[in-house]
């Protein structure tokens, strides 16, 4: 939350990379907290949206990190695999942690707490075509009356 003091905002969009591992978009850190983009990388297709952040421990309420990346896959139907940083530093400690959702909101890996790991999983991207996203969501949308709500 402190970004703005650090970056400059981006100005590419949503992009989605086509590559041999499938439609791959990126979240990074701040960019999950708004529905908007995480809908936009679904709309540009993607199947799997990556979250690299620096998350601290105890800086957000237990569980929040991990809620808002199954609601973002169980609503826009894709995998969401957020990546974070570990290991103390003078003025905090990043929790690990990393973890995988699924197109149905449930967490399919997880990495530990507080230590260094690398986390590895399986995805079938034809759980994407079965989701409720997919079969309802999307297909339900009504893009004409979003102009008004997104000032």
């Amino acid at each position: 939350f402190h970004e703005q003091g650090y970056y400059a905002p981006g100005d590419c969009g949503a992009p989605v990379y086509d590559t041999s591992f499938g439609k791959i978009g990126v979240a990074i850190c701040y960019d999950r907290h708004f529905p908007e983009y995480m809908r936009a990388l679904a709309v540009a297709g993607a199947q799997l949206v990556v979250v690299p952040q620096a998350g601290a421990v105890g800086e957000w309420p237990d569980g929040l990190f991990e809620a808002e990346m199954r609601v973002a896959a169980f609503q826009n139907g894709y995998f969401t695999a957020l990546c974070n940083r570990v290991g103390p530093e003078p003025k905090l400690t990043f929790a690990g942690e990393s973890f995988v959702c699924d197109p149905f909101g449930q967490v399919i890996a997880r990495a530990p707490e507080g230590t260094d790991a690398i986390l590895c999983c399986d995805i079938d991207y034809r759980q994407i075509e079965e989701c409720s996203a997919q079969k309802l969501f999307l297909r339900n949308r009504r893009p004409e009356l979003y102009g008004k709500w997104l000032q």
